[in-house]
């Protein structure tokens, strides 16, 4: 018998419906890409240098922030658990940096080819129940795998602490050996000051120029602005100096 063409047209909507709902990216990866791709997050999140991974940056801004917007929770254990079953894997230890050969920086159009793992490798037997010790190890090891996630997240952070205050130590080394340096310098200043007054002393004393009945006949006013010079020297360095080494 004959299909009519009203069920031959639903009948090849229905096809066309199955073979784009079997095209389109599974949401979470669709929602995790355009977190990536968006500009506006790349401080919290986004592709690596080659575009070959996305890294995120700060996960507990990405956690409070960005996790519920698109998602419906602001675990980030849970996320990187639901990355791990679409084949994910974190490729960097001083980082949160996860990679897929399907997930590339400008090819979107391959999340399609992504999977979601199935949580058995074999199918199960039929009418087959879980005996109470087998729920109890399963739960256990749900919890097991959250505490570990929970666990790597918390050693991260420490690793990324220690590695901050040792870079503050050698900052504080280094502001210490300046500021010697800079006091050195104050006093190379002082010593140049006193050093002026005992050489205008001396040549005051020592000056061979034309005397009349013993009286220097040398210009006061020449005098004078020969130590206000010196004078002015001497306090422009101190300044500079002082004002540097704050």
């Amino acid at each position: 018998m004959m299909e009519s063409s009203s069920d031959q047209s639903h009948h090849g909507k229905g096809l066309v419906e199955y073979v784009m709902r079997k095209a389109a990216p599974p949401p979470f990866l669709l929602k995790t890409y355009m977190l990536v791709e968006d500009p506006a997050t790349d401080e919290v999140i986004s592709w690596n240098g080659d575009g070959t991974a996305f890294v995120v940056w700060q996960p507990p801004e990405f956690a409070r922030d960005l996790l519920p917007t698109l998602f419906k929770h602001s675990n980030f254990s849970s996320f990187v658990r639901q990355l791990n079953t679409y084949g994910f894997r974190k490729v960097a230890t001083s980082r949160w940096e996860f990679s897929n050969d399907m997930f590339r920086k400008g090819e979107r159009d391959r999340l399609c080819e992504i999977h979601r793992r199935k949580a058995w490798s074999h199918k199960p037997q039929p009418n087959l129940q879980l005996q109470p010790a087998q729920k109890d190890s399963l739960d256990n090891d749900d919890q097991k795998s959250s505490s570990t996630s929970s666990s790597s997240e918390f050693t991260t952070l420490v690793d990324e602490n220690k590695r901050l205050k040792k870079e503050n130590g050698v900052l504080n080394s280094e502001l210490g050996i300046m500021r010697r340096k800079c006091k050195e310098l104050l006093d190379l200043v002082a010593v140049y000051g006193v050093n002026s007054k005992k050489i205008e002393q001396e040549e005051e004393e020592n000056n061979e120029g034309p005397k009349l009945f013993g009286v220097r006949l040398e210009g006061e006013g020449e005098m004078l602005e020969r130590k206000r010079k010196r004078a002015e020297i001497s306090e422009s360095a101190r300044l500079i100096l002082s004002q540097s080494c704050k």
